[in-house]
């Protein structure tokens, strides 16, 4: 595949850039080279389903204290959100200027950082007030971002995971992501758990499940199960994305781009 079409397909991933009239075929495209769900895949047990706001382009989804906290992109619709876990309404919200695309969200302390997609700027605010208080910058692209208590895991869309300081962002180190060898590439939400890392794979349903000092994928999750009421929606931009852990109940919630349901799932530990 030539360099043209692999652009081709990644702006058409993410919903930009291409004619309508040319966005199926290109989409179509972009979705067999995702090439469905690999052989072994866990499927998650589905717990309950909850309402969630079907205009949120989801990027980055984070659980702290009873409240989900909800990076939202696309240009001039981007935001960030404390959102009522049981009910999905949007408590609070704080709007990006047009020129940002939000995207991965983590915690640190009382400290929320927001990335953006092509900006090289990462947003600090403060947890209680939305308050800005500091932009961080940095290269490439931004997608997915946990915090582990030490570090933080970033993603670009690649195969590669960088670990990062928390107060200089500085890289720490970076790895591959690997399944038997080989390179899994569009990793996208990220949620940091323990010793392992999940990791929604963009434009599929595949959860990874990954050891985050080597990169080794240890198991993977097919989250095809998950079906909002009423069905995805009729875009392109509608994929799974949003992992959120809730460590008081060992269970994760799960959600999309635009999507109207919020699952809370059991993953299986093996």
């Amino acid at each position: 595949m030539n360099q043209t079409n692999r652009v081709a397909i990644y702006r058409a991933r993410k919903g930009f850039g291409l004619p309508a009239a040319r966005l199926p075929g290109v989409v179509a495209i972009a979705l067999l080279a995702a090439c469905g769900q690999p052989a072994g895949s866990q499927m998650p047990e589905v717990l309950r389903t909850l309402p969630h706001d079907t205009t949120a382009s989801t990027q980055g989804l984070l659980l702290h204290e009873g409240r989900f906290y909800e990076s939202t992109g696309q240009y001039g619709e981007s935001t960030l959100r404390e959102v009522d876990v049981e009910t999905g309404e949007v408590l609070r919200t704080l709007e990006l200027s047009s020129e940002y695309f939000g995207e991965g969200l983590a915690r640190v302390g009382d400290e929320l950082i927001q990335l953006t997609w092509h900006e090289n700027t990462a947003f600090v605010y403060d947890l209680k007030t939305f308050e800005p208080i500091r932009t961080i910058e940095y290269e490439g692209e931004g997608w997915g971002l946990c915090y582990d208590g030490e570090a933080l895991f970033m993603s670009n869309g690649s195969a590669i995971l960088h670990r990062r300081a928390p107060d200089t962002f500085e890289i720490l180190e970076s790895y591959e992501v690997t399944k038997d060898g080989s390179p899994i590439r569009n990793l996208n939400e990220l949620e940091c758990v323990g010793d392992v890392i999940y990791a929604n794979v963009y434009q599929t349903d595949r959860i990874l499940k990954i050891d985050k000092g080597t990169g080794a994928v240890l198991s993977e999750f097919d989250g095809s199960i998950l079906e909002p009421a009423g069905g995805r929606p009729r875009s392109a931009r509608a994929v799974l994305n949003g992992i959120a852990f809730d460590a008081g109940a060992g269970t994760f919630y799960l959600t999309g781009k635009l999507w109207s349901s919020m699952f809370e799932v059991r993953l299986p530990t093996e």
